[in-house]
């Protein structure tokens, strides 16, 4: 019977597979509603963050969109994960499907399956995930049985080399684009159905804010290039455009977080304080796809982390955005927010703090009431030269005043984030970085006059991403990605006053050069994935799990075919007259625009944060309708006498 419970089925495998309670359900805050409760046309949602629960559970994404749905009269929404091997295994030698954790129901049963991509390395959990199911793997194979099968996220900004296997994509903001579809889903039950599923995607298409690959057909040149991507039906728009919200204080969610059962990578309640960011770092797809800046209100956020904690009982809040120390408001929000919670046990923190907008004033504030924990600065680059080049207006300087203050004000503790691999870069750009950090730790036992001063260096390798100016950018090679971080980590170790004291903490180059593959790829690396998740591969974003010689050798298997190899998707550079996978997709962003930045970055030449000067024309606002929403407002928090005192 559709809708029923499988619990009773799925309790005997549970002694069986390790860490259980990540399939039990039942959280804190969670809803199971009636499978009925809004009439035969109730529009029924399976929302999956496609990792383990741990990582998925405090996905905002995935929670916002599943209260957002739960507050319908006419809808419901449970959640699923990405299940471990051994799970998958036991499902599938009981004939058991994949389940929700809410109300332990096949996935197969609801009317959408909604997937939200943060990393493009989710893409093979996605596909063991239908599989199970019972839903087939290409969208061309299902019928009226199968539920509709729709991609989010950042990640989806190309869904090109996922659109075999996805009926549609949203792009963008999802609070009010889950309740557009589900408007058109329950109008279409309504009328009983007309034309089957194709009319249902043809209603998502026309609408201009979905993309059905199904209504475009693909053409390649002889070199293997795009010709051209244009719709094969009638009433089907050339390109889709993004969703934004404006005024998030109109969408103060979640309200009500869940709370894990299972420990999970992040154990506090997390509010974001603004969307979208202007400060155009070149590398940065998130601050390009989420424009333009839309800043929570300080009284819209306080009200958010008192309702927050009282419905769960975190005791650490974190302020959340791209860059939080950016808020217009950030000094009073955080001043009020340690006077409200004064000897409660409240900790605030901050994820990651640019190196300028850093202060000792905001981070006194944030560790009154809780503990001191190490501070993170993303300088990115490991030269000014490099800086520049990808936008990132941050001297060497201006990190030093920084970590010295923090030393001085009684820090231990600085983490460095890096990227390896950025365009122009070289040898020596990437050796600066040993210089930096002998210098941050110099400075640190300067001024507090003790020996204990760590800095953790982090690197990441650089993944040219769609939607920024580095989109046509070659990308360097796993070997000599290796090969320079190497040349860094023996310099630091060869360092005998300070080597010591600097961790450093870095990621091979190889599974970058398959995100590569994946992030710009088009619709025939469809293919590769899915060689891939028929050869075992599953949580590739897992360092134990992901197998680059897998990937590398269904890659040349698959795309042999068409004269390409990975290589082509990921090392070579493109030029300005390429069609680029992504171009259906409008995220508002000009092209014009962003390929002039790609040639600033080439020459060094700087671009400032659009918040505070006049608009340099990146297309997003007027082509979008949008506007940037920052403070002040004049409101105050102010300290609530509910608050316990």
């Amino acid at each position: 019977m559709p809708g029923a419970s499988l619990f009773p089925l799925l309790e005997p495998l549970l002694e069986r597979v390790s860490k259980p309670i990540q399939y039990v359900g039942g959280e804190l805050n969670s809803t199971v509603k009636d499978w009925e409760v809004g009439g035969p046309e109730t529009v029924r949602w399976a929302l999956m963050y496609p990792d383990a629960y741990e990582v998925g559970l405090p996905n905002q994404g995935v929670m916002i969109l599943y209260e957002v749905l739960n507050e319908r009269p006419d809808a419901l929404a449970e959640r699923t994960y990405a299940v471990w091997p051994d799970m998958e295994a036991a499902l599938r030698s009981s004939g058991l499907p994949q389940f929700t954790v809410d109300g332990h129901r096949s996935v197969r049963d609801f009317d959408l399956f909604g997937i939200s991509f943060s990393t493009e390395l989710g893409y093979t959990n996605m596909l063991t995930a239908l599989d199970l199911a019972g839903i087939p793997v290409h969208a061309a194979d299902r019928d009226e049985s199968d539920p509709v099968v729709i991609a989010g996220g950042h990640a989806a900004f190309n869904p090109e080399t996922i659109a075999d296997f996805i009926d549609a994509a949203v792009v963008g903001d999802g609070e009010e684009a889950v309740l557009l579809v589900t408007d058109l889903v329950g109008a279409w039950k309504r009328e009983g159905r007309p034309g089957g599923r194709v009319e249902l995607l043809e209603r998502l298409a026309r609408t201009g804010v979905v993309y059905v690959p199904r209504f475009y057909d693909v053409s390649y040149l002889p070199d293997g290039r795009i010709q051209r991507i244009a719709p094969n039906a009638p009433g089907i728009p050339w390109r889709v455009a993004k969703h934004t919200v404006m005024d998030l204080d109109a969408w103060p969610y979640p309200k009500a977080p869940l709370v894990p059962l299972a420990e999970s990578v992040h154990e506090r309640m997390s509010v974001e304080i603004f969307r979208g960011c202007t400060r155009g770092c070149r590398f940065c797809q998130a601050g390009m796809i989420t424009r333009p800046v839309r800043e929570r209100s300080i009284t819209g956020v306080g009200e958010m982390i008192e309702r927050g904690l009282a419905a769960t009982g975190f005791e650490e809040v974190g302020l959340l955005s791209l860059s939080s120390a950016d808020h217009s408001e950030i000094a009073p929000m955080t001043k009020g927010l340690a006077d409200r919670y004064a000897g409660e046990q409240v900790g605030l923190s901050l994820p990651s703090t640019r190196v300028d907008a850093f202060n000792i004033d905001l981070a006194n504030e944030l560790t009154r009431n809780g503990r001191r924990s190490g501070l993170t600065f993303a300088p990115e680059g490991g030269s000014e030269r490099i800086r520049k080049v990808i936008n990132k207006m941050v001297s060497e300087d201006d990190l030093i005043r920084t970590v010295a203050a923090a030393y001085g004000a009684g820090w231990r503790q600085v983490k460095l984030y890096f990227m390896c691999g950025l365009p122009t870069e070289t040898d020596e750009d990437v050796l600066q970085i040993a210089d930096l950090a002998r210098r941050v730790i110099e400075t640190g036992r300067e001024v507090s006059g003790r020996r204990d001063i760590r800095c953790t260096v982090s690197i990441g390798g650089f993944v040219p991403k769609p939607h920024t100016p580095f989109q046509w950018a070659s990308q360097l090679s796993a070997e000599a990605t290796d090969a320079r971080l190497l040349a860094l980590r023996d310099s630091i170790r060869a360092d005998r006053r300070y080597g010591s004291s600097i961790g450093f903490r870095y990621h091979d180059g190889k599974p970058g050069i398959i995100e590569g593959l994946l992030s710009r790829g088009d619709r025939r690396v469809g293919r590769v994935i899915e060689a891939v998740w028929r050869d075992g591969g599953r949580f590739d974003g897992w360092s134990e799990h992901f197998s680059y010689e897998r990937w590398a050798a269904c890659a040349e298997r698959e795309l042999a075919a068409f004269g390409v190899d990975l290589d082509w998707y990921t090392t070579r550079e493109r030029e300005e007259s390429e069609v680029l996978p992504w171009d259906v997709i409008d995220s508002g962003l000009d092209k014009e625009w962003l390929w002039q930045d790609w040639l600033d970055a080439i020459d060094g030449a700087e671009v400032e944060d659009c918040r505070w000067t006049p608009c340099f024309d990146c297309g997003v606002c007027p082509q979008l309708g949008t506007h940037i929403q920052i403070g002040p407002t004049g409101r105050t928090l102010l300290p609530l006498s509910v608050s316990g005192h």
